[in-house]
Protein backbone atom coordinates (compact mmCIF):
# COMPACT_ATOMS: atom_id res chain seq x y z
CA UNK A 1 0.00 0.00 0.00
CA UNK A 2 0.79 3.49 -0.24
CA UNK A 3 -0.28 6.92 1.68
CA UNK A 4 -1.35 9.57 -0.86
CA UNK A 5 -2.99 13.01 0.12
CA UNK A 6 -3.51 16.98 -0.86
CA UNK A 7 -4.93 20.52 -0.63
CA UNK A 8 -6.30 22.30 -2.45
CA UNK A 9 -7.46 25.96 -2.42
CA UNK A 10 -9.97 28.07 -4.43
CA UNK A 11 -10.72 31.99 -4.43
CA UNK A 12 -7.25 33.13 -4.41
CA UNK A 13 -6.76 31.44 -1.12
CA UNK A 14 -2.72 30.38 -0.20
CA UNK A 15 -2.54 26.17 -0.54
CA UNK A 16 -0.67 24.84 2.61
CA UNK A 17 2.17 22.96 1.90
CA UNK A 18 2.87 22.53 5.84
CA UNK A 19 -0.71 20.22 5.81
CA UNK A 20 0.11 18.18 3.28
CA UNK A 21 3.98 17.48 4.82
CA UNK A 22 1.86 16.65 8.17
CA UNK A 23 -0.67 14.19 6.26
CA UNK A 24 2.16 12.50 4.55
CA UNK A 25 4.19 12.48 8.05
CA UNK A 26 1.42 10.80 9.52
CA UNK A 27 1.22 7.85 6.51
CA UNK A 28 4.87 7.01 6.74
CA UNK A 29 3.96 3.39 7.76
CA UNK A 30 1.87 2.89 4.14
CA UNK A 31 5.05 3.74 2.29
CA UNK A 32 8.26 3.83 3.65
CA UNK A 33 10.48 3.34 0.78
CA UNK A 34 9.91 6.86 -0.40
CA UNK A 35 7.92 10.05 0.45
CA UNK A 36 7.44 13.15 -2.68
CA UNK A 37 5.81 16.55 -2.75
CA UNK A 38 4.29 18.59 -5.20
CA UNK A 39 3.08 22.23 -5.35
CA UNK A 40 2.00 24.20 -8.37
CA UNK A 41 -0.57 26.95 -8.34
CA UNK A 42 -3.26 26.03 -6.05
CA UNK A 43 -2.35 22.52 -5.48
CA UNK A 44 -0.05 20.88 -3.09
CA UNK A 45 0.25 17.05 -3.04
CA UNK A 46 1.87 14.43 -1.04
CA UNK A 47 2.84 10.93 -1.52
CA UNK A 48 4.31 7.75 0.49
CA UNK A 49 5.54 4.61 -1.58
CA UNK A 50 5.80 0.90 -0.88
CA UNK A 51 7.81 -0.06 -3.84
CA UNK A 52 5.64 -2.70 -5.28
CA UNK A 53 5.75 -2.37 -9.46
CA UNK A 54 8.80 -0.45 -11.36
CA UNK A 55 11.10 -0.37 -8.05
CA UNK A 56 13.06 2.21 -10.43
CA UNK A 57 13.39 5.95 -9.46
CA UNK A 58 11.66 6.96 -12.69
CA UNK A 59 8.33 5.38 -10.90
CA UNK A 60 8.68 8.14 -7.77
CA UNK A 61 5.74 10.01 -7.40
CA UNK A 62 4.18 12.37 -7.27
CA UNK A 63 4.56 11.71 -10.95
CA UNK A 64 4.49 14.70 -13.38
CA UNK A 65 4.27 14.67 -17.05
CA UNK A 66 5.30 18.53 -18.12
CA UNK A 67 4.27 17.18 -22.24
CA UNK A 68 0.69 16.78 -20.80
CA UNK A 69 0.59 19.27 -18.19
CA UNK A 70 -0.77 16.39 -15.62
CA UNK A 71 0.60 15.00 -12.13
CA UNK A 72 -0.75 11.85 -10.10
CA UNK A 73 -0.57 10.74 -6.71
CA UNK A 74 -1.79 7.06 -6.53
CA UNK A 75 -2.71 3.99 -4.52
CA UNK A 76 -3.03 0.47 -5.66
CA UNK A 77 -2.63 -1.96 -8.90
CA UNK A 78 -3.73 -2.02 -11.95
CA UNK A 79 -3.39 -5.62 -13.19
CA UNK A 80 -3.95 -4.74 -16.73
CA UNK A 81 -1.64 -2.24 -16.99
CA UNK A 82 0.72 -4.02 -19.76
CA UNK A 83 -2.40 -4.57 -21.92
CA UNK A 84 -3.47 -0.71 -21.62
CA UNK A 85 0.32 0.00 -22.58
CA UNK A 86 0.28 -1.32 -25.78
CA UNK A 87 -2.65 0.57 -26.56
CA UNK A 88 -1.87 3.47 -25.02
CA UNK A 89 1.85 2.91 -27.73
CA UNK A 90 -0.10 2.66 -30.51
CA UNK A 91 -1.78 5.96 -30.31
CA UNK A 92 1.53 7.81 -30.16
CA UNK A 93 2.07 7.88 -26.59
CA UNK A 94 5.63 7.47 -25.25
CA UNK A 95 6.65 5.97 -21.46
CA UNK A 96 9.49 7.42 -19.44
CA UNK A 97 8.77 4.51 -16.51
CA UNK A 98 7.94 0.96 -16.67
CA UNK A 99 5.28 0.88 -13.85
CA UNK A 100 1.33 1.19 -13.75
CA UNK A 101 1.44 5.00 -11.92
CA UNK A 102 2.33 6.59 -15.70
CA UNK A 103 -0.17 4.11 -17.76
CA UNK A 104 -2.93 5.77 -15.50
CA UNK A 105 -1.77 9.36 -16.62
CA UNK A 106 -1.58 8.96 -19.72
CA UNK A 107 -4.92 6.52 -19.76
CA UNK A 108 -6.42 9.67 -18.33
CA UNK A 109 -5.47 12.04 -20.90
CA UNK A 110 -6.42 9.22 -23.80
CA UNK A 111 -9.80 8.73 -22.51
CA UNK A 112 -10.47 11.29 -19.81
CA UNK A 113 -12.69 10.40 -16.33
CA UNK A 114 -13.79 7.01 -18.74
CA UNK A 115 -10.32 5.70 -18.46
CA UNK A 116 -11.46 4.35 -14.92
CA UNK A 117 -13.78 1.19 -16.44
CA UNK A 118 -10.54 0.44 -18.28
CA UNK A 119 -8.94 -0.56 -15.36
CA UNK A 120 -8.44 -4.09 -14.05
CA UNK A 121 -6.94 -3.53 -10.49
CA UNK A 122 -7.48 -1.80 -6.86
CA UNK A 123 -6.60 1.63 -6.29
CA UNK A 124 -7.31 5.26 -5.50
CA UNK A 125 -5.73 8.45 -7.18
CA UNK A 126 -5.78 12.23 -7.78
CA UNK A 127 -4.29 13.66 -10.83
CA UNK A 128 -4.34 17.39 -10.74
CA UNK A 129 -4.32 19.19 -14.53
CA UNK A 130 -2.05 22.21 -14.45
CA UNK A 131 -3.74 24.49 -17.15
CA UNK A 132 -7.05 24.28 -15.81
CA UNK A 133 -6.51 23.85 -12.09
CA UNK A 134 -9.06 20.80 -12.02
CA UNK A 135 -8.08 17.86 -9.64
CA UNK A 136 -9.63 14.18 -10.15
CA UNK A 137 -10.48 11.34 -7.89
CA UNK A 138 -11.39 8.30 -8.21
CA UNK A 139 -11.83 4.62 -6.29
CA UNK A 140 -11.62 1.18 -7.26
CA UNK A 141 -15.11 -0.46 -7.77
CA UNK A 142 -15.54 -2.59 -4.32
CA UNK A 143 -13.56 0.49 -2.34
CA UNK A 144 -10.62 -2.05 -1.68
CA UNK A 145 -8.41 1.14 -1.12
CA UNK A 146 -9.43 4.11 1.26
CA UNK A 147 -10.00 7.47 0.33
CA UNK A 148 -10.98 10.31 2.75
CA UNK A 149 -11.93 13.87 1.88
CA UNK A 150 -12.55 16.97 3.73
CA UNK A 151 -14.21 20.29 2.34
CA UNK A 152 -15.28 23.22 3.61
CA UNK A 153 -15.46 27.15 1.38
CA UNK A 154 -12.12 27.82 0.10
CA UNK A 155 -10.40 24.36 0.39
CA UNK A 156 -10.32 20.62 -0.14
CA UNK A 157 -8.32 18.26 1.21
CA UNK A 158 -7.85 14.15 0.87
CA UNK A 159 -6.11 11.52 1.84
CA UNK A 160 -5.50 7.90 2.03
CA UNK A 161 -6.22 8.04 6.10
CA UNK A 162 -8.82 9.50 8.70
CA UNK A 163 -6.05 9.96 10.94
CA UNK A 164 -4.00 11.91 8.15
CA UNK A 165 -6.79 14.55 7.54
CA UNK A 166 -6.96 15.16 10.92
CA UNK A 167 -3.51 15.30 11.41
CA UNK A 168 -3.27 18.14 8.69
CA UNK A 169 -4.93 20.74 11.26
CA UNK A 170 -8.59 22.78 11.58
CA UNK A 171 -10.38 19.37 11.75
CA UNK A 172 -13.70 18.48 14.81
CA UNK A 173 -13.50 15.96 16.28
CA UNK A 174 -17.53 15.54 16.60
CA UNK A 175 -18.91 12.06 15.71
CA UNK A 176 -21.54 11.50 12.73
CA UNK A 177 -24.45 10.33 14.74
CA UNK A 178 -25.17 8.55 11.32
CA UNK A 179 -22.08 6.65 11.09
CA UNK A 180 -22.79 5.69 14.98
CA UNK A 181 -25.85 4.63 13.92
CA UNK A 182 -24.33 2.44 10.86
CA UNK A 183 -21.83 1.14 13.36
CA UNK A 184 -23.82 0.33 15.89
CA UNK A 185 -26.31 -1.83 13.34
CA UNK A 186 -24.54 -3.00 10.44
CA UNK A 187 -21.83 -5.22 12.09
CA UNK A 188 -19.44 -2.45 12.95
CA UNK A 189 -19.73 -0.94 9.28
CA UNK A 190 -19.66 2.62 8.49
CA UNK A 191 -20.59 2.91 4.45
CA UNK A 192 -19.85 5.42 2.69
CA UNK A 193 -19.90 8.64 1.92
CA UNK A 194 -20.02 8.66 6.11
CA UNK A 195 -17.16 8.57 8.38
CA UNK A 196 -17.25 8.41 11.88
CA UNK A 197 -16.30 11.88 12.14
CA UNK A 198 -18.75 14.55 10.61
CA UNK A 199 -16.06 16.70 9.21
CA UNK A 200 -14.80 13.79 7.08
CA UNK A 201 -16.63 12.07 3.96
CA UNK A 202 -15.07 8.95 1.85
CA UNK A 203 -15.38 8.29 -1.66
CA UNK A 204 -17.97 5.56 -2.49
CA UNK A 205 -16.46 2.93 -4.30
CA UNK A 206 -16.81 3.10 -7.54
CA UNK A 207 -17.02 6.69 -8.16
CA UNK A 208 -15.16 9.63 -9.33
CA UNK A 209 -15.05 13.13 -8.18
CA UNK A 210 -14.16 16.23 -9.73
CA UNK A 211 -13.10 19.63 -8.73
CA UNK A 212 -12.79 22.70 -10.59
CA UNK A 213 -10.25 25.24 -9.97
CA UNK A 214 -13.42 27.66 -7.94
CA UNK A 215 -14.63 24.35 -5.82
CA UNK A 216 -17.32 23.03 -7.88
CA UNK A 217 -17.17 19.22 -7.27
CA UNK A 218 -19.29 16.34 -9.18
CA UNK A 219 -19.51 13.31 -8.30
CA UNK A 220 -20.35 10.30 -11.27
CA UNK A 221 -20.64 6.59 -10.52
CA UNK A 222 -19.22 4.37 -13.25
CA UNK A 223 -19.57 1.00 -11.88
CA UNK A 224 -21.91 -0.83 -9.75
CA UNK A 225 -22.05 -4.19 -8.74
CA UNK A 226 -24.65 -6.56 -10.35
CA UNK A 227 -25.83 -9.99 -8.42
CA UNK A 228 -28.26 -11.38 -11.62
CA UNK A 229 -26.70 -13.80 -14.28
CA UNK A 230 -25.61 -11.77 -17.44
CA UNK A 231 -27.74 -12.62 -20.60
CA UNK A 232 -25.45 -15.25 -21.71
CA UNK A 233 -25.44 -16.98 -18.48
CA UNK A 234 -29.76 -17.61 -17.87
CA UNK A 235 -29.32 -21.01 -18.99
CA UNK A 236 -26.46 -21.83 -16.70
CA UNK A 237 -26.60 -25.30 -14.32
CA UNK A 238 -24.42 -26.15 -11.80
CA UNK A 239 -21.71 -27.67 -13.71
CA UNK A 240 -21.34 -24.64 -15.42
CA UNK A 241 -21.27 -22.14 -12.52
CA UNK A 242 -18.30 -24.36 -11.55
CA UNK A 243 -16.44 -24.36 -14.24
CA UNK A 244 -16.97 -20.09 -13.90
CA UNK A 245 -16.32 -20.33 -10.53
CA UNK A 246 -13.26 -22.14 -10.86
CA UNK A 247 -12.42 -20.13 -14.09
CA UNK A 248 -12.79 -16.93 -11.89
CA UNK A 249 -10.50 -17.87 -8.86
CA UNK A 250 -7.68 -19.00 -11.39
CA UNK A 251 -7.78 -15.07 -12.96
CA UNK A 252 -7.97 -13.36 -9.74
CA UNK A 253 -5.36 -15.13 -8.06
CA UNK A 254 -2.98 -15.10 -11.22
CA UNK A 255 -3.70 -11.60 -11.76
CA UNK A 256 -2.58 -10.25 -8.06
CA UNK A 257 1.03 -12.07 -9.03
CA UNK A 258 1.35 -8.72 -10.80
CA UNK A 259 4.33 -7.65 -8.64
CA UNK A 260 8.08 -6.93 -8.99
CA UNK A 261 8.63 -8.10 -5.65
CA UNK A 262 8.06 -12.06 -3.98
CA UNK A 263 4.02 -12.61 -3.27
CA UNK A 264 3.76 -14.39 -0.08
CA UNK A 265 0.26 -16.12 0.97
CA UNK A 266 -1.39 -16.14 4.01
CA UNK A 267 -2.35 -19.70 5.09
CA UNK A 268 -4.86 -20.35 7.83
CA UNK A 269 -5.79 -23.32 7.20
CA UNK A 270 -8.95 -22.36 6.06
CA UNK A 271 -11.05 -23.85 2.89
CA UNK A 272 -10.12 -19.92 1.36
CA UNK A 273 -6.07 -19.57 2.16
CA UNK A 274 -5.70 -23.15 1.24
CA UNK A 275 -7.04 -22.86 -2.17
CA UNK A 276 -5.19 -19.76 -3.04
CA UNK A 277 -1.89 -21.85 -2.56
CA UNK A 278 -3.34 -24.81 -4.10
CA UNK A 279 -4.58 -22.33 -7.54
CA UNK A 280 -0.67 -21.15 -6.93
CA UNK A 281 0.88 -24.01 -7.18
CA UNK A 282 -1.45 -24.58 -10.16
CA UNK A 283 0.14 -21.56 -12.01
CA UNK A 284 3.80 -22.68 -11.39
CA UNK A 285 4.31 -20.81 -8.26
CA UNK A 286 7.39 -22.50 -6.73
CA UNK A 287 9.34 -22.01 -3.57
CA UNK A 288 6.10 -20.23 -2.00
CA UNK A 289 6.57 -18.44 1.21
CA UNK A 290 3.49 -18.86 3.49
CA UNK A 291 2.40 -17.66 7.39
CA UNK A 292 0.12 -18.71 9.77
CA UNK A 293 -0.39 -17.44 13.14
CA UNK A 294 -1.68 -18.90 16.22
CA UNK A 295 -2.79 -18.19 19.95
CA UNK A 296 -2.98 -19.74 23.05
CA UNK A 297 -5.27 -22.57 23.72
CA UNK A 298 -8.48 -21.08 25.89
CA UNK A 299 -10.02 -23.76 28.12
CA UNK A 300 -9.10 -26.75 25.95
CA UNK A 301 -9.62 -24.90 22.81
CA UNK A 302 -6.91 -24.90 20.26
CA UNK A 303 -6.08 -21.07 19.47
CA UNK A 304 -4.24 -21.90 15.97
CA UNK A 305 -5.17 -23.99 12.95
CA UNK A 306 -1.80 -25.19 12.67
CA UNK A 307 -2.36 -28.66 11.78
CA UNK A 308 -4.15 -28.16 8.80
CA UNK A 309 -2.09 -25.18 7.52
CA UNK A 310 1.30 -27.52 8.23
CA UNK A 311 -0.62 -29.93 5.62
CA UNK A 312 -1.50 -27.70 2.99
CA UNK A 313 2.39 -26.46 3.66
CA UNK A 314 3.75 -29.83 3.39
CA UNK A 315 1.55 -30.81 0.66
CA UNK A 316 2.97 -27.84 -1.79
CA UNK A 317 6.50 -27.42 -0.38
CA UNK A 318 6.16 -24.42 0.56
CA UNK A 319 8.61 -22.31 3.15
CA UNK A 320 6.88 -22.34 5.79
CA UNK A 321 6.34 -19.54 8.70
CA UNK A 322 4.61 -20.43 11.84
CA UNK A 323 3.85 -17.23 14.08
CA UNK A 324 3.13 -17.97 17.93
CA UNK A 325 1.65 -15.52 19.63
CA UNK A 326 0.77 -15.42 23.42
CA UNK A 327 -1.43 -13.82 25.93
CA UNK A 328 1.28 -10.79 26.54
CA UNK A 329 1.42 -10.13 22.96
CA UNK A 330 -2.00 -9.25 22.38
CA UNK A 331 -2.37 -7.57 25.65
CA UNK A 332 1.22 -5.50 24.59
CA UNK A 333 -0.23 -4.43 21.09
CA UNK A 334 -3.67 -3.39 21.95
CA UNK A 335 -2.84 0.21 21.72
CA UNK A 336 -0.98 0.19 18.77
CA UNK A 337 -3.62 -2.34 16.83
CA UNK A 338 -5.87 0.62 17.56
CA UNK A 339 -4.16 3.20 16.59
CA UNK A 340 -3.63 1.55 13.21
CA UNK A 341 -7.26 2.37 12.63
CA UNK A 342 -8.47 4.76 9.99
CA UNK A 343 -11.98 4.02 11.87
CA UNK A 344 -13.25 1.96 14.32
CA UNK A 345 -13.22 -1.81 14.40
CA UNK A 346 -14.38 -4.37 16.46
CA UNK A 347 -13.91 -7.49 14.27
CA UNK A 348 -12.06 -10.56 16.68
CA UNK A 349 -9.57 -10.84 14.17
CA UNK A 350 -8.09 -7.22 14.10
CA UNK A 351 -5.52 -8.23 16.24
CA UNK A 352 -4.54 -11.23 15.29
CA UNK A 353 -3.92 -9.95 11.36
CA UNK A 354 -2.25 -6.71 13.12
CA UNK A 355 0.20 -9.17 14.45
CA UNK A 356 0.68 -10.98 11.55
CA UNK A 357 1.02 -7.98 9.63
CA UNK A 358 4.55 -7.64 11.46
CA UNK A 359 5.83 -10.72 11.18
CA UNK A 360 4.94 -10.66 7.27
CA UNK A 361 6.76 -7.88 6.55
CA UNK A 362 10.14 -8.77 8.00
CA UNK A 363 9.97 -11.21 4.76
CA UNK A 364 8.09 -9.86 2.20
CA UNK A 365 5.94 -7.21 1.05
CA UNK A 366 2.97 -8.08 -0.75
CA UNK A 367 0.62 -11.65 0.43
CA UNK A 368 -2.61 -12.95 -1.43
CA UNK A 369 -4.81 -14.59 1.21
CA UNK A 370 -8.54 -15.60 1.53
CA UNK A 371 -10.04 -13.25 4.08
CA UNK A 372 -12.44 -11.46 2.76
CA UNK A 373 -13.92 -10.13 -0.56
CA UNK A 374 -11.23 -7.92 -0.52
CA UNK A 375 -8.12 -10.06 -1.27
CA UNK A 376 -9.35 -13.09 -3.52
CA UNK A 377 -11.56 -11.05 -5.55
CA UNK A 378 -10.22 -7.61 -4.72
CA UNK A 379 -6.54 -7.17 -4.06
CA UNK A 380 -4.09 -8.40 -2.13
CA UNK A 381 -2.41 -7.21 1.33
CA UNK A 382 0.53 -5.04 0.73
CA UNK A 383 2.80 -4.78 4.20
CA UNK A 384 5.18 -2.28 5.12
Amino acid sequence: MCGICGHIAFNGQDVSTRCVEKMTDTMQQRGPDAQGLFVQGAAALGHRRLKIIDLSEAAQQPMVDNDLGLTIIFNGAIYNYGELRQLLEAKGYAFFSSGDTEVILKAYHAWGRRCVQRFNGMFAFAIYERDSGQLFLARDRLGIKPLYYHERPGEFRFASALPALVAGGDIAGDIDPVALHHYMTFHSVVPAPHTILKDIRKIPPGETMTIDARGGLERETYWKLDFGPRPDEGHYGMAEWKALTLQTLRQAVQRRLTADVPVGVLLCGGVDSCLVVGLLAELGQSQLTTFSIGFDAVNGQDGNEFHYSDLIAEHFATTHHRIECDAADVLSSIETCLGAMSEPMVSHDCIGFYLLSQAVSQHVKVVQSGQGADEIFGGYHWYP
